[in-house]
C-alpha cells in the first residue's frame, strides 16, 4: 500500500516531469534518454515537488511515469482516430505531449494553421482576373464573352463556396514559394530555441567537463604535492635516524674503552695487592725462621 502512495503522481507533479522531460526529448533530437538525463529529469521535479522526502521521486519512478502517460496518450490518439476528428480530448496533457511525440509533432500544428491563414485571403484573388479579361475582351469581336463574367462575378456568395476547391490547389502551388518566410521564421525560431538550447548544454558539458578537468588536475597536483612532502619527510627521518645512531655508536665505543680500562685498572690492583701479600708472607717465614734459629742456636 506504501509503494501505491509512493508512486501516485499528482497533476502538478506530471507537468512538471512533462516539462522537464520535454526539454532534453527535444535537445536529442526526439530521441531517447540515457540514465544521466532521467536523473536530471527527477532532480527537476524534487526541486519543485520535493519538498516533503516521501513526495521525492527517482529517475526510475520518472521513467515508468513517462511511460504510463505515453500509453495514455495512445489510447487518446486511438479515440481521436477513430472518431475521425469528433472527439476531443479533455486530457490535459495530450496537446503538450501530441507537439513532442506526435506523428509530425509541431510541425504539422504549424502547416496546418499557415495552410489555413492562406486559406482565408484566397476569395478576393478571383476579383482581379475579370478585369484583365475584360481588358482582354473589348480588342476581340466577341461581347457575349463578357455577360458571362458579369453574371459570375455579382454571385459573391458562390465565391466561398467555390473558392475551397480551388484555394487547395493554389495553396499548394503557392505553398512552395509563398509560405517560405512564414514557416522558415516558425522553423527558425524554434530551431534558434533547440540550438541555443543545444548550445548550452554543450557549453555547459564543456565547462563541467573543463572544471572536471581542472579538479583532476589539482588533485594529480595534491597528490604529487603530498608524495614530495612525503618523500621529504622520510628523508628527514632517515637523517635524523643516522644521526641518532651515529651518536649512539659512539657512546657505546666510549663505554666499552671505559670499561675496558676500568677493567685493566682493576686487573692490575688485584696482581699488586697479590704481589704484596706474597711479600708480606716471605717476610712473615723469614722472621719466623730466624726467630727459631735464635732458639735452637
Amino acid at each position: 500500500m506504501n509503494n501505491h502512495r509512493k508512486d501516485c503522481w499528482s497533476e502538478e507533479q506530471s507537468a512538471t516531469l512533462i516539462e522537464a522531460w520535454g526539454e532534453r526529448h527535444l535537445e536529442l533530437n526526439r530521441g531517447n534518454l540515457r540514465q544521466k538525463h532521467w536523473q536530471e529529469v527527477a532532480d527537476a521535479v524534487n526541486a519543485r515537488h520535493g519538498a516533503i522526502k516521501k513526495t521525492r521521486r527517482t529517475d526510475v519512478q520518472c521513467k515508468n511515469r513517462i511511460d504510463t502517460l505515453k500509453k495514455k496518450y495512445k489510447v487518446e490518439k486511438a479515440k481521436i482516430l477513430a472518431s475521425s476528428g469528433t472527439f476531443i480530448s479533455k486530457w490535459p496533457f495530450y496537446s503538450r505531449l501530441d507537439m513532442l511525440i506526435g506523428p509530425n509533432g509541431s510541425n504539422k500544428k504549424n502547416h496546418h494553421h499557415h495552410h489555413q491563414q492562406l486559406a482565408l485571403p484566397a476569395p478576393p484573388l478571383p476579383p482581379p482576373p475579370p478585369p484583365q479579361s475584360q481588358l482582354m475582351s473589348p480588342s476581340s469581336n466577341s461581347p457575349p464573352l463578357a455577360l458571362p463574367y458579369h453574371r459570375r462575378t455579382p454571385p459573391t456568395t458562390s465565391l466561398p463556396h467555390a473558392t475551397v476547391v480551388p484555394v487547395a490547389p493554389r495553396s499548394v502551388r503557392e505553398k512552395r514559394p509563398a509560405p517560405s518566410p512564414v514557416p522558415i521564421g516558425i522553423d527558425d525560431s524554434f530551431f534558434r530555441r533547440n540550438y541555443s538550447a543545444v548550445a548550452a548544454a554543450a557549453a555547459a558539458s564543456s565547462d563541467s567537463e573543463s572544471s572536471r578537468s581542472s579538479e583532476e588536475s589539482r588533485r594529480k597536483d595534491e597528490e604529487v604535492d603530498g608524495v614530495k612532502e612525503l618523500a621529504q619527510a622520510i628523508v628527514k627521518f632517515g637523517e635524523i635516524y643516522e644521526k641518532v645512531e651515529g651518536v649512539k655508536q659512539r657512546q657505546m665505543i666510549e663505554l666499552e674503552k671505559q670499561r675496558m680500562e676500568f677493567m685493566k685498572n682493576l686487573e692490575f690492583q688485584r696482581m699488586q695487592l697479590f704481589m704484596d701479600w706474597q711479600v708480606q708472607l716471605e717476610k712473615i717465614k723469614r722472621s719466623k725462621r730466624s726467630a727459631a734459629s735464635d732458639v735452637y742456636g
